[in-house]
């Protein structure tokens, strides 16, 4: 072997070790001339996500993902082909112009790609210490070609956003695994519904499981099993082109994410490091299984027994039923409203009713919401929602369901009633006509 020979061998060797360094973790970017190999990596500025090949739990397929890297117990929080797997390990995430990201197998076939309508002249694929993983042009830091955080998989992260966009109806939501070992789209998703107002549900299929209270201007409520922190603040985009939800950590240190499982259960996590493991900071639905059992007008009380029972001056719709524990058809009034005379009962500490039959006015007191829903007829209660400014009527026009009480809520409602039912102080207050 000639002197040049082995220069030419030293010299290919050196190349591809150069090439395995670039893709092994030394690089938070892809580019088009080195494509991202099954077992190779790339990891963020700071250390903080990886991407690469992985197999969930006792799976030998492959997917690409988005894990952890600070962490020991690998957690994925995104997975590109959830729906088409590598069956091998001869998958390579590559780059190709005009800024497309693609999954190939052993065949060269693409079985996943990112959609984009946009184009980037010199696109490379980028990692960032949020764990948004990005196209953009490499003289362009600032304009994306895509990210991963617009398609959401079961996990939501700082600066991702969940809701819709009221343009395109496009709704971005975070939806289950099918199971531990398949990543593919399972049955639960937990999304912003728009309906009525914003507000957070969970859905298996089509099928309300959850519902939450309105968005306030601060967080989604008197929601009982989410207790006061310093950890994380919510916002919400609310105007006529989109209705987004996001969040961000008071302390960017802290280490958080929302999940959703194929049990059908949103979680909050927080790291702690003391321990080296997740802590459940909340959980929804709450165990009691307190949500949407009562019917129209039941309310239900997580320490009672049984849970649900009529709001005041209200009873059983059908006894027998009731006294079964069948309360899906729940409470009808005593007496009649008659639209003329009816007054209004204050009911605090409990959470707001369903939003599907709801009007909603920005800039109304409460004082003004209560005479907007007493010369509508068909209005049935109202409530200030918002905490921000103190004017946010909201005015339900159906029955009233989903109603739940009790001491760490914080919303109150204000139901309508017929006279004769309304209390002492509040005939007075009514006849006077009091301020």
């Amino acid at each position: 072997m000639g002197l040049q020979d082995k220069k030419d061998i030293f010299s290919f060797i050196m190349i591809n070790l150069l090439l395995t360094s670039i893709v092994s973790g030394s690089t938070d970017t892809l580019t088009s001339s080195v494509p991202l190999k099954d077992g190779d990596t790339i990891v963020s500025s700071r250390g903080l996500f990886e991407l690469g090949f992985f197999s969930p739990g006792s799976s030998k397929n492959r997917y690409i993902g988005i894990w952890y890297k600070s962490i020991p117990a690998k957690t994925v929080v995104w997975v590109a082909n959830r729906e088409t797997p590598v069956i091998d390990n001869s998958g390579m995430l590559k780059i190709t112009n005009p800024g497309v990201l693609t999954i190939t197998n052993d065949k060269n076939t693409v079985i996943w790609s990112s959609n984009s309508s946009k184009a980037a002249p010199n696109p490379i694929a980028q990692l960032l210490d949020s764990g948004n993983l990005v196209v953009r042009d490499k003289n362009d830091n600032i304009n994306f070609v895509w990210q991963s955080f617009d398609y959401p998989g079961d996990t939501l992260l700082p600066g991702m956003k969940m809701g819709k966009d009221l343009v395109t109806g496009r709704e971005s939501n975070i939806t289950s695994w099918k199971n531990d070992d398949d990543p593919s789209t399972g049955e639960y998703t937990f999304g912003c519904d728009v309906t009525g107002y914003p507000h957070q549900v969970i859905r298996k299929g089509q099928v309300l499981q959850y519902r939450g209270e309105p968005w306030n201007g601060i967080d989604f409520g008197g929601i009982s099993v989410l207790p006061q922190n310093a950890i994380f603040k919510f916002d919400m985009v609310l105007n006529e082109h989109e209705v987004l939800y996001t969040y961000t950590m008071f302390n960017s240190s802290m280490i958080s994410r929302l999940t959703m499982n194929h049990s059908g259960v949103a979680q909050r996590w927080v790291w702690a490091d003391q321990v080296k493991d997740w802590i459940v900071y909340f959980s929804i639905p709450a165990v009691d299984g307190c949500d949407l059992v009562c019917g129209a007008y039941g309310t239900c009380a997580i320490n009672s027994f049984p849970k649900c029972g009529c709001v005041d001056k209200f009873v059983p719709k059908y006894q027998n039923e009731w006294n079964g524990a069948n309360w899906s058809k729940g409470c009808v009034r005593k007496r009649a409203l008659n639209c003329k005379t009816d007054g209004f009962v204050k009911h605090a500490n409990i959470k707001l009713p369903d939003l599907q039959y709801t009007m909603f006015y920005k800039n109304v007191t409460l004082a003004q919401c209560e005479k907007l829903c007493l010369k509508n007829c068909s209005c049935v209660a109202y409530a200030n929602i918002l905490k921000t400014g103190g004017t946010g009527c909201m005015l339900w026009m159906g029955d009233l369901v989903d109603i739940q009480e009790g001491p760490s809520y914080s919303s109150v409602l204000y139901i309508r009633m017929a006279f004769s039912d309304l209390g002492l102080f509040t005939k007075m207050y009514k006849h006077e006509g009091f301020d």
